[in-house]
């Protein structure tokens, strides 16, 4: 399993979609925090939902999800995917991408890289361990975030 990238701009400057549950019941989001790396002899993945979205409860509730990149062009339908609520709106209809099965989970046809992911960890980010500038610049108005590490099982590219 071999992943190129420069480390510091693969969320926020290329961002990604975190993509949870099976193709008949599943929901997305953009995420643009993130982070590549090793722990307990696994490559992982961290990535951070706020408590408040959709998507936070489908991370949840499977063992499993996917982090999907695409090319520059897609920019903007990400933007969308990352500013609604899978609640109000059918997000997927309107995106135009074509959800995939994803050994077990959903990636997207139109995808460059994607990576399938196992949930090893999560903790809830506790305000009182963050700088105060950073509370008020991040969570003011805001739900917190949850931070999940998870085992990068595979990365299919195209």
């Amino acid at each position: 399993m071999e992943f190129k990238t420069d480390i510091f701009s693969q969320f926020d400057k290329e961002w990604a979609l975190l993509t949870a549950g099976k193709k008949d019941d599943f929901n997305t989001m953009t995420v643009s925090w993130g982070g590549l790396g090793t722990l307990w002899g696994k490559n992982v993945v961290t990535v951070y939902v706020r408590t408040s979205r959709y998507t936070h409860e489908y991370v949840d509730n499977n063992d499993t999800f996917t982090l999907t990149f695409f090319p520059e062009k897609y920019k903007s339908v990400l933007g969308v995917l990352g500013s609604k609520s899978g609640r109000e709106m059918d997000k997927m209809h309107e995106s135009g991408l074509t959800p995939i099965e994803v050994e077990g989970s959903v990636g997207f046809a139109e995808a460059t890289t994607t990576f399938v992911c196992k949930k090893l960890f999560k903790q809830g980010l506790e305000v009182e361990n963050i700088p105060d500038d950073i509370v008020d610049q991040f969570y003011k108005t805001d739900a917190m975030h949850d931070m999940y590490i998870a085992e990068v099982c595979e990365i299919i590219k195209k």
